[in-house]
């Protein structure tokens, strides 16, 4: 919320220069240019924008609470809070101006010179990352909640702004990207908008090792795992894998978690029943070839 108030002294400056720069500063200057603003609908916008700043943080604190103890609503709740923030600054920054400026011909000739200048250079990026941010939410190649790799960083969609977009990573980093950037780069989205999400886990045995037994132990892990979402097919794929150093079969694991947040937990556990079954069963990894050198 700071941000947005500092954008909108950052813009009262602007109007007040640019009418300042028009004729040498004078005692009547000042005057005209104090006229400009309403002092009181300045004063009762430090009131809205307080106001604003603690309706955020409750909306915030109660999407928290509420989708920690109702997860299945938890993708819903995290839409309309995004939507909510983006219409109460909207909704601030109108108000806060009109409160704070007496309206004219001249000052609307001076905001529109001002709002050129800004596009055309200094704001020239945020311009960019405004229009992007539309086009985001209009296109949306992916939503608030999807977990989403782009350029190698991978993780949840947190908040999709005008501005930018915040991503929190499996390191519980948070990362904040220009929304301009996303239309040039390509992002895959996991789920989508679902809770639930593909995992992809491959395996690797011996050439000479049971490959029907291998995949059926596979597939009985992956089935019984208490984060398997089981209205989804559970699939294990046989291919052959040649490489300098080993030939090997690649059974590969394809199971839906029931909620993105358990993905490395259900890829772990997966693999521990997996490596559990071949142990007993006698079922070895592929040989390693080292090569000597003569």
């Amino acid at each position: 919320m700071l941000r947005y108030c500092l954008t909108v002294l950052l813009f009262v400056l602007s109007v007040t220069s640019a009418y300042a720069t028009e004729e040498p500063v004078s005692m009547e200057n000042i005057t005209q240019i104090a006229s400009l603003i309403r002092w009181s609908g300045v004063f009762f916008s430090v009131f809205i924008i307080a106001g604003c700043w603690l309706l955020i943080k409750f909306m915030n604190s109660m999407v928290e609470s509420i989708g920690g103890q109702f997860v299945q609503y938890r993708m819903l709740l995290q839409k309309l809070q995004s939507f909510l923030q983006f219409f109460v600054y909207l909704t601030a920054g109108i108000v806060v101006f009109m409160l704070s400026f007496r309206i004219n011909d001249h000052i609307l000739a001076l905001i529109g010179g001002t709002l050129a200048v800004s596009v055309g250079f200094a704001m020239k990026d945020l311009a960019a990352s405004f229009i992007a941010g539309l086009t985001v939410m209009i296109d949306r190649p992916f939503q608030v909640g999807d977990r989403v790799t782009f350029e190698g960083h991978y993780g949840d969609i947190l908040t999709i702004g005008l501005r930018s977009v915040r991503m929190r990573t499996l390191t519980d980093d948070i990362i904040t990207i220009p929304n301009n950037k996303f239309l040039s780069e390509v992002t895959v989205s996991g789920n989508y908008g679902e809770l639930d999400m593909q995992v992809v886990i491959p395996f690797y045995i011996g050439m000479n090792e049971d490959i029907v037994l291998a995949r059926n132990l596979i597939q009985e892990a992956a089935s019984s795992s208490r984060y398997v979402h089981l209205p989804k097919p559970v699939t294990v794929l046989v291919k052959q894998t040649i490489s300098d150093s080993y030939l090997a079969i690649q059974l590969t694991c394809k199971a839906y978690v029931v909620d993105t947040a358990y993905e490395k937990l259900f890829e772990t556990d997966i693999t521990l029943r997996v490596m559990s079954e071949f142990q007993k069963h006698s079922i070895k990894p592929p040989q390693i070839t080292v090569k000597t050198q003569v």
